[in-house]
């Protein structure tokens, strides 16, 4: 496949997390981080994902300011940035194709969890935020996706949806900025060593996709419901997720 090819590839599937992450809180690190890794690899594809989280985050969080709960967010981040640290650090110890295996198995065995959840028992104290932003902060560092870990929480927490939505937006925001600043200084990533698209060229395609996308999901967000749009993008990253593992398994293999 050629650059410019790669490129609408990424842009598109920017363009439908993004929308979905508007309408129902997730879906850019779902959608996105599969398809990442298999085009750009699995240590550059999910430090690319990173990088677009922190930007729908940082614009989505714009649009629901007032609904974010910034006392959820204060219990969760501090964990997160602790559990991004080792994550950020298997990147760097791992080969490309497992590493792919890797990112691929946690998106379909987060999704299968997430979807067979019976309904949980409440735990309403501060050890399941805590462990929560650890456990998010590690997937979202090794795998780009963090959502899974969320959902659950907001279940076990009884945490209001619209609320959840919005407070995950400067959650993902900051796990993506940790993220990419914990592999960054710990050189697990190689940025040069990788097919397609350069950072150069990637940043400022991936920033006008998500605008585009979160125009777009604010008004579907008025005709789609929260559900639908979750069963989409659950649906998206349980295909990609399985791509990255054909992939990688294939990858070791040779």
């Amino acid at each position: 496949m050629t650059v410019l090819g790669m490129t609408a590839v990424i842009a598109a599937a920017v363009l439908i997390g993004t929308i979905l992450q508007r309408v129902s809180g997730t879906g850019v690190g779902l959608v996105v981080a599969p398809v990442l890794s298999i085009l750009l690899g699995p240590a550059f594809g999910v430090l690319v994902t990173n990088m677009t989280t922190f930007v729908s985050g940082c614009l989505i969080m714009i649009a629901v300011w007032s609904q974010v709960s910034w006392r959820h967010f204060w219990l969760i981040m501090p964990a997160a940035v602790i559990g991004a640290i080792p994550g950020a650090w298997l990147v760097g110890q791992l080969s490309a194709g497992w590493l792919s295996i890797i990112v691929g198995a946690i998106v379909v065995f987060a999704l299968l969890v997430t979807v067979a959840l019976p309904r949980l028992p409440h735990l309403p104290g501060r050890c399941a935020g805590l462990l929560a932003g650890v456990l998010g902060g590690f997937f979202n560092a090794a795998s780009g996706v963090a959502a899974p870990v969320m959902v659950i929480y907001s279940r076990l927490s009884r945490w209001d949806q619209r609320s959840f939505a919005a407070t995950l937006q400067p959650i993902f925001m900051t796990m993506g900025a940790v993220s990419v600043l914990a592999k960054l200084v710990i050189g697990s990533v190689d940025l040069n060593g990788h097919a397609g698209p350069s950072l150069g060229w990637l940043f400022p395609v991936i920033v006008g996709t998500v605008v585009l996308g979160i125009l777009i999901g604010t008004q579907l967000a008025k005709r789609v419901s929260i559900p639908a749009a979750r069963r989409l993008a659950m649906t998206l990253a349980g295909l990609g997720g399985a791509g990255a593992i054909i992939r990688g398994t294939l990858e070791v293999l040779a």
